[in-house]
């Protein structure tokens, strides 16, 4: 793999957003892993969207209780893509509003071409849906937000 083809798939990744990359030509072996840039906070959203295909691969979801307002931020568990329902056109696993309990599916996060579906960790109200369907996350980032039911 000669310095120019590195250059190309190093600005492909920039261009795409992605954060790493990992070509095998008959083991040429390149991977290319980059810090991604912060990304500003997106607004709130009250009901999220349509997503992609689905295909189970169950994966917790990380949960943070603020003592002070018993809230519970549900956190990504990984980098990926955030979908809100498990099918295009499908109607979205949660809602504000809605009443989760504990092992629920909230959301699917696509992660290397795998389906992770994050349940619910313990029982609560959805009080805040933190991304855009669709969205890219990060690890650690607040999916939802939730009061203890």
């Amino acid at each position: 793999m000669n310095e120019s083809n590195i250059r190309k798939y190093a600005e492909l990744m920039k261009e795409l957003g992605l954060t790493a990359l990992e070509i095998n030509e008959s083991t040429g072996n390149v991977r290319l892993e980059r810090t991604p840039a912060p990304m500003a906070p997106p607004p709130p959203m009250a009901q999220a969207a349509a997503p992609a295909p689905a295909a189970p691969a169950a994966s917790a979801a990380a949960a943070a209780v603020s003592a002070a307002n018993d809230v519970i931020r549900v956190k990504s568990p990984m980098v990926g893509v955030f979908y809100a329902a498990p099918a295009e056109n499908a109607e979205p696993y949660v809602k504000v509003g809605d009443k989760v309990s504990k092992g629920q599916i909230l959301c699917i996060v696509e992660a290397m071409k795998l389906m992770n579906e994050l349940p619910a960790e313990q029982d609560g109200i959805i009080t805040e849906i933190c991304v855009e369907n669709g969205q890219v996350v990060d690890y650690g980032m607040t999916l939802f937000e939730m009061k203890k039911a």
